[in-house]
């Protein structure tokens, strides 16, 4: 699929819905549209799906809350005049939050005030309906340009996600509780899917020791093996491997 920045990445990870697209630092472009009219609300996500992005609906602002608590998004397009809680509630709430995803509002008001009261409240950037798809999609990928590219916030190989800012893993359906090191440990290899990360790579970059010792190269395969007991336990298909004598490795594997 075609980057929503324009630039295609020759590399990234798949998410739940296969092969998404992703900008040129190797982010998953995930988009929540949160709009109660079902014919708008059908028509963006068709519209962005086309232009490369991966698009989650909901159709209430309770709803569009609980669904930004439970995933993560780089963008939300939202609608002003939502049922129950509307849009600038649900700008108020994200942003009291601390929750920095940009927030493009979509609205038929037009004043000066509303504008300012929609800024003021957190969005993003402000889009007055009816408007071309055209321009969405520009002040779409604007917003998105905005966003600091250093880090990818999201991470993940086959079934297996990770969340940098939450710290929560993911494997299929189910949540995978680790400690500290074991979160730090797998986020490290994530960083590198399919090349060989060594021993001496994990003591200075995840446990910040210089010198490599024995003892240290214990430790490190204490916790590789319980980091593989809770990613990979009683999966048909394993993801850390270990390469004898030189390290590990995450790759999808078929278990023997």
């Amino acid at each position: 699929m075609r980057c929503p920045c324009s630039r295609q990445s020759s590399d990234g990870f798949p998410n739940e819905r296969g092969r998404a697209s992703f900008c040129d630092c190797g982010t998953n472009m995930r988009l929540l549209i949160v709009e109660d009219d079902d014919k708008t609300a059908s028509a963006l996500q068709s519209g962005l799906q086309r232009e490369g992005f991966s698009v989650a609906l909901a159709r209430t602002g309770e709803e569009g809350l609980l669904v930004l608590t439970t995933e993560t998004f780089d963008l939300v397009v939202l609608d002003w005049m939502l049922p129950g809680r509307d849009g600038i509630e649900v700008l108020k709430t994200l942003r009291t939050r601390g929750a920095k995803t940009p927030v493009l509002l979509l609205t038929a008001r037009d004043a000066v005030p509303d504008r300012v009261l929609g800024f003021e409240s957190g969005a993003d950037d402000y889009l007055i309906k009816p408007f071309a798809f055209a321009e969405l999609i520009a002040r779409i990928r604007s917003l998105l340009r905005r966003v600091p590219t250093t880090e990818p916030l999201r991470r993940g190989l086959a079934d297996l996600q990770m969340d940098l800012e939450t710290r929560t893993v993911w494997r299929s359906d189910r949540r995978i509780e680790l400690t500290s090191r074991e979160f730090d440990l797998l986020a490290y290899l994530l960083r590198q899917p399919g090349q060989v990360v060594t021993r001496e790579m994990l003591a200075k970059d995840v446990w910040r020791e210089t010198k490599r010792a024995t003892p240290l190269d214990n430790v490190i395969d204490v916790h590789v093996a319980h980091l593989r007991r809770k990613v990979d336990g009683g999966r048909a298909t394993t993801l850390i491997q270990t390469v004898r004598g030189v390290g590990f490795v995450l790759r999808e594997e078929a278990r023997a």
